[in-house]
């Protein structure tokens, strides 16, 4: 082991060039990578070695045991889920982020100071999406750990409006959460937080068609709360359709009402990037707190989303992440520390590929990838229109098109149709239920994306349904 260890480190330029000539192959041919794999041959998991292969053998054993069943989920043609793709200046980033190795905390004093870093990736963000710099903002790992920071906060916000610490006492009755349409990691981090996933009041969406918060129901049920704060869900973008929430009514309520306000924005939030677009935001700002996941539109590598809160709320943040029984740290409030301002105590520099990528490619970059994903989404959508097999299930609003087979006696067979589709390892999209049908989203989010991908997109579906007539 001691000498493989050895040899990897005067070896290292050689090693690196090996993954380079690797990395560059994979990039150059993403667009023809397939996007799954039909009946992969896993195999079977290996033994510990006693001393180790070193490192260009282990490549050669990774190269042939695991490369195979890589499918290309940053490529063009997987509009799955939400997954964008990573830009070259974030993948120059995350590179560097490995070889640098921090564990940004502070921004001042000495050791570590690769805080600075994200201080200025979170100031151009704010910029980027035209937010005020009233917000304090932290990188976690997703939408789900920044859903999670955000509740937390508002959690604690809620305990002291009822002159409770709840970070030290712990919740001893249920909280009341609004909402209408809420991502499922929202509905998780309620349950990791304690305030139970079965314990929100459901919000009416604003018609049948409609993900939205329905604002004349959201006024009645704050009503019946008879003045107790609550914690308010909505959404800056649906899975299903994209859908926004009326945030200038919010915030009219806002006036009106005391509760804690957090939109999920993890994509629909990009939409501020865009003069065309940015209407769906208005009102945002007011927010107490908003979720930003920049693995999505932002494309940059997984695990990198942001958290936003009010600064105003910096010692509810503290009380409820602070490492209070390490007196080392000194006094969080005055020696600003991540460790005391969100969930993790070890992370890795999750700010430095989206700062590459943000001064690479600066607020132009960002807007023409939003506006050229949202114009595929609509093109894409209007060929479904104009079919005779497909048909959509909601206007598209942004870059997500919902949409199932056309002939509504079929709809047990959608499921099979996407499995076929699927298989072809030239597209891959994902199951849902909307309106009482059975769906399948496809969402724009790829700078990669292009006009002759979703033309291709529609042959595959074309030449996909004539093998269930």
């Amino acid at each position: 082991m001691k000498e493989h260890l050895k040899n990897d480190s005067v070896n290292i330029s050689h090693l690196l060039d090996i993954i380079k000539k690797q990395g560059t192959e994979y990039l150059n041919a993403l667009a023809d990578r397939p996007t799954s794999i039909n009946n992969p041959f896993v195999p079977e998991p290996v033994n510990l070695p006693e001393y180790g292969h070193g490192t260009e053998e282990t490549i050669k054993i990774f190269n042939e045991r695991f490369e195979p069943i890589m499918v290309g989920a940053s490529g063009p043609r997987y509009l799955g889920f939400v997954t964008g793709g990573s830009t070259p200046a974030s993948i120059a980033g995350d590179w560097l982020t490995t070889i640098y190795d921090q564990n940004p905390k502070s921004g001042k004093g000495q050791g570590d100071i690769s805080a600075n870093v994200e201080f200025e990736a979170i100031k151009l963000i704010l910029e980027l999406l035209e937010l005020p710099d009233s917000f304090l903002g932290g990188f976690v790992t997703g939408a789900t750990m920044s859903n999670f920071t955000c509740l937390a906060v508002g959690r604690q916000w809620l305990g002291k409006e009822k002159g409770r610490d709840i970070a030290k006492e712990g919740i001893y009755e249920t909280i009341k959460v609004l909402t209408a349409t809420p991502h499922s990691s929202s509905i998780k981090s309620l349950s990791l937080l304690g305030m139970g996933s079965n314990n929100i009041i459901k919000i009416k969406t604003d018609g049948n068609d409609r993900e939205a918060i329905s604002i004349k129901d959201l006024k009645e049920q704050i009503t019946t709360l008879d003045n107790e704060p609550f914690i308010l869900i909505s959404s800056g973008g649906t899975v299903n359709t994209v859908d926004f929430d009326d945030f200038t009514e919010i915030k009219k309520l806002k006036e009106q009402y005391n509760f804690w306000w957090h939109i999920d924005a993890a994509f629909g939030g990009f939409a501020a990037c865009s003069e065309h677009y940015k209407h769906l935001v208005e009102g945002w700002e007011y927010a107490d707190s908003i979720t930003i996941d920049c693995h999505k539109w932002l494309n940059v590598p997984y695990e990198s989303a942001l958290f936003l809160v009010k600064e105003q709320y910096k010692v509810l943040q503290v009380e409820t992440f602070q490492n209070s029984n390490a007196p080392y740290l000194g006094d969080p409030l005055d020696n600003f520390s991540y460790l005391n301002f969100l969930p993790e105590n070890s992370r890795r520099l999750k700010a430095l590929p989206a700062w590459f990528s943000l001064m690479a490619y600066g607020k132009e970059g960002y807007r023409d990838i939003v506006e050229n994903n949202v114009s595929l989404a609509r093109n894409f959508g209007r060929l479904i229109e104009n079919s005779n097999d497909f048909k959509l299930l909601a206007p598209v609003r942004l870059n997500t098109v919902c949409f199932t087979l056309k002939d509504d006696t079929k709809q047990d067979e959608v499921g099979k149709f996407l499995e076929i589709l699927n298989n072809t390892g030239k597209v891959f999209m994902t199951p849902t239920f909307y309106n009482q049908h059975n769906g399948i989203r496809a969402a724009f989010v790829n700078w990669k994306t292009n006009e002759t991908d979703v033309q291709l997109i529609f042959d595959m579906m074309n030449s996909t349904i004539e093998q269930l007539k």
